[in-house]
């Protein structure tokens, strides 16, 4: 395991917290516990990582397959193995060699059924804004009129189902605490006297009055930032971190927070600064993590969004954008994702949306509408020097509004020009700490929502680059800015995370490698056909990408019909249109699993794979595999991307006693363990970053890169365009000074490189090569 420090600003006299040399996730569940955890660990151990990456490990909602909803922060779940089942997995883990990392959800928690599994949340439903745990949610009891809108009703409330029993009061299945004394009440005055009002689940739009996770009503926002909640929400993990059973902690949604800085801080000093620490955050292609953050980074979406940028045609895109807008007649991305955006604010979040407009007044409402959708990133940093520099002001220019705020004020240090109304909701946003928070978590509910819940799922000319993180309208990255930003990560951030594939993504990485061949060759998208143009596009290229799997055509259609959903063009998950859903299937059915000539779109596509692979595994950061993706793993999203995991431990054996990798599926295993047995026996060889030009007739289509002084990545780039223009040639690579030898097994010529090495001889069975300095 490699050692430094995690986090910035760190004091000279902390321990430097161990950074894991790479680590791989695992999705936990019932069906999954920490005892299958700990049968995968000699495998995982021999594959090479350094660390586990556990999904959530606290009390949840029973049954739970993400355990993102918690509803006690003091115990380790029971269906997973409790406590005792964590401490063994971390033991095993420890016997060979690894750490654990553990997700943590301090943003929100839980609404259960039954409700009383929330214990802080029963006790304010009975108690009310006295109860001691009052002070852990953002509840607005004035909105409400002195009740919490409780919208867990599957229809409009009919008060003759309603019945007081004993100490609660049943509604079906459902139970809800009474006010103490309020027992022999009547019914009609029974549910006025309570601090809380049942209601039908479509109420919350409007009039919610308790702060949740983006738009989901059964997760309830919890108020961190005050010291005694977070004492009690962290105390069962940072125990878990004093013991040693843990050495990491991925933060969820630290843009939900309040106080994200602040609340980072507090973590840091509660861990002793020994912790390794990265923060699930996206970050727009222009915008940077904050300095100040005591972190080591991000998870990694930035690093994706490179990656993927650089295996992505950018003249092909344009030319599958104006393809797609024709045959849809849909707008473009700039208006799309305006588009979503205010249908989301107004619609779903339009609760969120009146709480802030009541706090700004009247003549300030609009405003506070129009520049929550003009907002360029996720959210702002009230308070802190992270604000995105000019953030505020570019939200403001694209209002309309006659006076820009200027980046002094942006940073918080000089006054906001002008009086217009934007100007004014510009002032509060920096002035006022309690507008500006809420604002802030607004914000990056309403850009998670309309962005990628939302125009994500309308706007596919190439779906590989709808993604988290991503830029549909401009996806493709020079290797030129590709280089600039890993340069950036070895400078700056070091120790941060990088993925291609999460539980969140909506592609793995394999299935937008394919995706992304269009980009290439638009004429292999054929000409989608069906009543629906958008809906036909996206089964086109969804069939490409998954290509030809198990249970293929039920995969296809489960993913469809949440993206029809999500889009909500035609059919929602709150308005579902029957007729339009029953028709989502034939799509699904119909979709072909591969393009023409086959043989070449499947070379093309095993270059950009192993090609994204090698890039994450050798460029700065901690790359995350994520639970079999160390081999071919295509899969769409969720609940696809989280069906228990496959580890290949005989392929892995096989090529481990000197067998030759069959097809890309063992060639990417191969590769994978390579390079992370040497980010773990070697963690020297990938300090630094020195970016590699090739020259010659086909020098664009090499990414190539040094790492220290003792590793070399090459990869192929646009490789379908680089077979039709004749391969490499006669290009060529400057290798640095010294002899290389290739890590990778069956790699042509056996002996060392040295000086300029022909790309055609150096790439003659894989397109990628890794070389190591040889002593």
């Amino acid at each position: 395991m490699s050692q430094s420090h995690a986090g910035h600003e760190l004091e000279s006299d902390v321990p430097a917290a161990v950074v894991p040399a790479s680590t791989y996730r695992l999705q936990l569940r019932p069906e999954f516990p920490f005892a299958a955890a700990a049968e995968a660990v000699p495998y995982l151990a021999a594959l090479g990582v350094s660390h586990l990456h556990l999904s959530p490990v606290l009390e949840a909602v029973p049954g739970s397959a993400h355990g993102y909803d918690v509803t006690d922060h003091s115990r380790v779940r029971a269906e997973l193995g409790g406590e005792p089942g964590l401490r063994a997995l971390a033991g095993t883990a420890r016997a060979h060699g690894l750490g654990l990392v553990l997700d943590i959800v301090p943003n929100h928690m839980a609404v259960p059924s039954p409700l009383r599994l929330n214990r802080p949340l029963w006790e304010v439903l009975r108690d009310g804004p006295g109860s001691p745990f009052a002070r852990w949610f953002d509840i607005d009891w004035e909105a409400g009129g002195g009740q919490v809108l409780l919208p867990l009703l599957a229809g409009p409330l009919a008060q003759e189902e309603l019945k007081a029993d004993g100490d609660v009061l049943r509604y079906g299945e459902l139970e809800f605490p009474l006010r103490e004394g309020t027992a022999g009440l009547e019914l009609p005055e029974l549910l006025a006297a309570q601090w809380y009002r049942p209601a039908w689940w479509r109420e919350a739009r409007t009039s919610l009055n308790y702060r949740r996770f983006f738009t989901i009503s059964e997760l309830i926002g919890v108020r961190v930032e005050d010291p005694e909640v977070f004492a009690a929400t962290h105390a069962k993990v940072l125990e878990l971190v004093r013991d040693g059973v843990v050495e990491g902690l991925r933060i969820d949604h630290v843009d939900g927070l309040a106080d994200p800085e602040g609340y980072l801080r507090r973590l840091r000093a509660a861990t002793g600064g020994n912790c390794w620490v990265v923060v699930e955050k996206i970050l727009a292609r222009e915008e940077r993590l904050p300095p100040a953050w005591p972190v080591a980074g991000t998870t990694g979406y930035d690093a994706l969004h490179r990656v993927d940028g650089v295996f992505t045609d950018p003249a092909g895109t344009g030319r599958l954008a104006e393809r797609y807008l024709e045959l849809t007649g849909l707008p473009d991305w700039a208006q799309t994702a305006e588009a979503s955006a205010r249908a989301v604010l107004t619609g779903d979040l339009a609760a969120e949306l009146a709480a802030l407009q009541r706090r700004a007044g009247p003549e300030l409402s609009d405003a506070v509408r129009e520049l929550l959708i003009a907002y360029p990133v996720y959210r702002p940093y009230p308070g802190e020097t992270g604000l995105p520099a000019g953030a505020l002001a570019t939200a403001a220019a694209r209002t309309g509004a006659d006076a820009v705020a200027g980046e002094d004020a942006v940073a918080g240090t000089g006054p906001v020009a002008g009086t217009d109304a934007v100007a004014g909701v510009c002032e509060l946003v920096l002035r006022d700490p309690q507008f500006a928070a809420r604002f802030a978590q607004t914000s990056a509910a309403l850009r998670a929502k309309s962005l990628e819940d939302r125009a994500f799922y309308r706007y596919a000319p190439l779906l590989s680059a709808t993604e988290v993180g991503g830029e549909p309208g401009d996806p493709a990255v020079p290797v030129a800015e590709f280089h600039a930003y890993c340069a950036a990560l070895a400078r700056d951030w070091p120790g941060t995370g990088t993925v291609l594939s999460t539980h969140d993504t909506k592609r793995s990485a394999d299935v937008r490698a394919r995706i992304a061949v269009l980009s290439q060759d638009p004429e292999l998208m054929g000409a989608p056909a069906g009543e629906d143009p958008q809906l036909a596009w996206v089964a086109r290229q969804t069939a490409l990408g998954l290509g030809d799997v198990p249970e293929r055509a039920e995969r296809l259609e489960q993913a469809l019909l949440k993206g029809v959903r999500e889009a909500a063009l035609h059919t929602s998950w709150t308005e579902q249109d029957a007729a339009y859903e029953a028709a989502v299937g034939q799509y699904a059915r119909s979709a072909p699993a591969d393009a023409g000539p086959p043989a070449a779109f499947a070379e093309a596509a095993r270059a950009n794979q192993l090609g994204m692979a090698l890039l994450h595994l050798a460029m700065p950061g901690v790359p995350e595999v994520y639970q079999g993706t160390e081999t071919e793993y295509r899969a769409l999203v969720d609940p696809d991307n989280r069906r228990p995991a496959r580890f290949p431990r005989e392929e892995l054996a096989r090529l481990d006693a000197g067998a030759a990798p069959r097809g890309p599926a063992q060639e990417k295993l191969a590769l994978t363990a390579a390079l992370l047995r040497l980010r773990r026996t070697r963690p020297g060889l990938f300090a630094g970053y020195v970016p590699l030009a090739a020259r010659g007739p086909a020098a664009e289509h090499c990414v190539a890169f040094a790492r220290s002084a003792g590793l070399v990545a090459v990869a192929t780039r646009l490789s379908h365009r680089l077979a039709v223009a004749g391969g490499w040639r006669d290009t060529a690579l400057a290798l640095p000074p010294g002899r290389w030898t290739a890590l990778l097994p069956g790699a042509a010529p056996e002996a060392p490189y040295s000086g300029e090495v022909a790309l055609a001889e150096l790439l003659r069975e894989r397109p990628v090569a890794v070389l190591v300095h040889r002593k």
